[in-house]
């Protein structure tokens, strides 16, 4: 993106522009001037870079960006650090923008929303694809299918082939030489008949040969899904509840961010938390982590955290040295876990001082998944991950026996992961218990978060469905229903 828009200069090759390209980045500011209704859409408080949130800082970009002229819009990353309420938005920009967009995104859902087409980068190579996400990962499961099949047909053959040339070549040595009892002349005509058998065989040995080096050879795919983690945390507490929270109140000044609010986290669940920017969420994960006097944590209790400081590596460390130098579990299971994370092989000796971002990422969680922790408590898990990653991550955590309560924004994580949903909106927690489909289901809510997220839900249902289907109208219905409750206009 950064050589399409002229930052990075390529080593070969050139690039022409013919319009004006808008660029949101994500890192770094920018100074476009700002239009003020689409400021006022994006909820934009302040211009004063400075003195803004992650959060806000992120739709002051996306809103002067928006606000130029211009006729192609790139886009790196422009939810990351955005709430729900503010994700819909901007997706609702992207959709409605009149140019076009390349966009860099690890939010699956957004890709399925805004995409009409993707490009894949691997091994230095681009790969076009038509339609969305959802799309792309179904032509992909295509591929594999197909490599797997060619990849069985190569080694068919092969053994084929070579079993062809053991056959042939054993052949040729068991040809007898003439009796001695034989005369000269059934001698040489033995000889000859002989010497011709085995030149055929041996031209048919050749032909083998050269069909087996011809052949065009298929790497096998890897196949990560296959391999099994068998693990559970030790010293699991008895309690059936981990933290009980019973009317907390907590203000900065004059400002109120809990009223009287209850909650519970149960054991051995998997609980997501989630709420506007600025709502509260990350101040009540450290009231849990500093065991403040206002909560009831059960006996027993371990908790293993994970922020975005990546702190718990030490850099002159491998990975697997890491990994293993708390653990409570073997190496084969380490190794295992490090294999569902997309460490291979060798990657695990690598120093943990060389490691990208979303490299660091996975080896923390795998840090913690083999510490003694009963109750993992993650903020932004998805953050810096790729989206190979993030499935290999969800995977993995769908099968942790132990409690797991995290932050996050990325809807299609939470809904893969998550069995009960925190939501705190005004100043108070509503419980859900149950995973994004079941809460979607769920007639009788009708709170604002509640709500934004099933239209959300229901708006990517419909990106995916042909208009004309029974069950789009069925679905436009209740999205038409949905934006009734929510007090907006249908469009």
């Amino acid at each position: 993106m950064d050589i399409l828009s002229g930052k990075i200069v390529p080593d070969e090759g050139s690039v022409k522009v013919y319009t004006n390209i808008s660029y949101i980045r994500q890192f770094g500011t920018q100074n476009t001037p700002i239009n003020s209704r689409v400021s006022k859409e994006l909820g934009v408080v302040s211009e004063i870079h400075e003195a803004l949130s992650g959060g806000e800082k992120t739709k002051l970009k996306i809103a002067r960006e928006l606000s130029a002229d211009s006729s192609i819009l790139f886009a790196d990353e422009p939810t990351i650090s955005l709430d729900m309420k503010s994700i819909k938005i901007v997706e609702e920009k992207l959709m409605n923008y009149k140019g076009t967009i390349l966009l860099i995104s690890h939010d699956r859902e957004l890709l399925d929303k805004v995409c009409t087409s993707i490009i894949e980068i691997e091994n230095g190579k681009l790969k076009f694809y038509n339609g969305n996400y959802s799309e792309y990962k179904r032509r992909k499961e295509m591929e594999r299918t197909r490599h797997f099949f060619e990849y069985e047909q190569y080694v068919s053959e092969k053994k084929r082939l070579k079993n062809s040339l053991i056959e042939k070549n054993s052949h040729a040595k068991s040809i007898r030489k003439a009796p001695k009892r034989m005369g000269n002349s059934e001698a040489r005509l033995h000889k000859r008949e002989s010497n011709e058998i085995q030149e055929k065989l041996h031209k048919s040995a050749k032909s083998i040969e050269t069909r087996i080096e011809k052949l065009e050879k298929k790497e096998k795919p890897i196949d990560i899904d296959s391999i099994k983690i068998d693990f559970k945390p030790t010293c699991v507490p008895v309690s059936k509840v981990l933290v009980r929270g019973t009317d907390i109140s907590l203000s900065f000044g004059d400002r109120i961010l809990f009223n009287n609010i209850s909650f519970e986290i149960a054991n051995k669940t998997r609980t997501a938390l989630i709420g506007d920017n600025g709502s509260g969420k990350t101040t009540l994960v450290k009231m849990i982590l500093e065991g403040k006097n206002e909560l009831n944590i059960a006996w027993g209790t371990n908790i293993g955290y994970f922020s975005q400081e990546l702190d718990i590596l030490d850099p002159n460390k491998t990975i697997l040295e890491n990994i293993m130098r708390d653990s409570i579990q073997t190496e084969s299971v380490a190794r295992t876990i490090l294999a569902r994370l997309l460490f291979k092989r060798d990657d695990v000796f690598k120093k943990c001082s060389i490691l990208s971002g979303g490299e660091k990422v996975k080896a923390s969680f795998a840090k913690l998944l083999v510490s003694n922790a009963n109750f993992l408590i993650l903020d932004e898990p998805t953050n810096y991950l790729d989206l190979t990653s993030i499935e290999a991550l969800s995977s993995v955590l769908s099968e942790y026996r132990g409690a797991l309560l995290f932050i996050s924004h990325d809807r299609r994580f939470i809904g893969s992961i998550a069995e009960k949903i925190l939501i705190i909106e005004n100043n108070k927690i509503k419980e859900f218990n149950g995973n994004l489909s079941e809460m979607d289901k769920n007639e009788g809510v009708g709170d604002t978060m509640l709500l934004d997220y099933k239209i959300s839900l229901l708006i990517g249902k419909l990106s995916q469905l042909d208009s004309q289907t029974e069950e789009y109208k069925t679905l436009d219905g209740e999205f038409k229903e949905l934006m009734k409750k929510k007090g907006c206009n249908n469009r």
